[in-house]
């Protein structure tokens, strides 16, 4: 079941939110420290996140129509909109870096959905997908937005990757706290992280895998859609 927006951006507010963005936060600002000049897209619910590089790198984040949309917040430059995510309203190699973050779980069609993010990512690019690990607590836990739709082990996202000509150039787990906001669980949420990545890392809450294109690779025939059209303009 796909899960709202509003419901997403309320999460994010609260103290176990907080906690599990500024972690995740940590590492994509790793994997990608200096994208100035750039232009990111994020599909899904991106919003947190795509701050950290709003400021020097063109953003857009982009959310499926059964999600809807949360607006940039006040006074930060950035646009966001509804989109059908089989059909995005960009031409071919339209972006240098694309993060799927709430999306990829949440898709139709997840196959349709990552061919769509083929033919928009340039070809020196790169994509990074964070989905729900199979094997965490997190996803099965409906009161945060990792609980909701197809979770992947390392391994299945890797294997869907391949096969629709990315390379999967990195992968990692993360959060390992329980999906839990109650006091004594937040309290040690930096414990659990470490004790959890040295212990049992294949329980981690997320997978992650950040892929490039392989150039060489031909996107399979499929009926085109009949109009590539924005739903909904959030930006301001």
């Amino acid at each position: 079941m796909a899960f709202d927006a509003r419901d997403a951006a309320a999460f994010y507010a609260t103290p176990l939110g907080r906690l599990a963005a500024g972690l995740l936060r940590g590492k994509l600002q790793a994997l990608w420290p200096e994208c100035r000049g750039l232009s990111i897209l994020g599909l899904g619910f991106t919003g947190p996140y795509l701050s950290l590089w709003r400021e020097q790198a063109r953003c857009l984040a982009v959310s499926p129509a059964a999600m809807g949309q949360a607006a940039w917040p006040a006074g930060r430059p950035g646009l966001a909109c509804v989109a059908e995510e089989e059909a995005l309203p960009f031409a071919d190699l339209s972006f240098d870096r694309i993060l799927i973050l709430h999306g990829l779980e949440q898709a139709e069609n997840t196959r349709r959905a990552l061919r769509e993010a083929w033919r928009l990512l340039k070809d020196d690019g790169r994509l990074i997908v964070v989905t729900p690990n199979r094997r965490g607590m997190w996803a099965y836990m409906e009161s945060t937005p990792f609980g909701h739709g197809q979770p992947y082990s390392e391994t299945q996202l890797s294997r869907l990757l391949t096969s629709l000509f990315f390379h999967v150039e990195y992968q990692d787990t993360l959060l390992f706290a329980p999906p839990l906001d109650w006091g004594p669980c937040l309290r040690l949420f930096n414990l659990w992280e470490k004790t959890g990545r040295a212990l049992a890392p294949q329980f981690a809450g997320l997978t992650i895998a950040e892929a490039t294109k392989e150039v060489h690779g031909i996107i399979p025939a499929r009926a085109r859609a009949a109009a590539r059209r924005v739903l909904v303009d959030a930006g301001r």
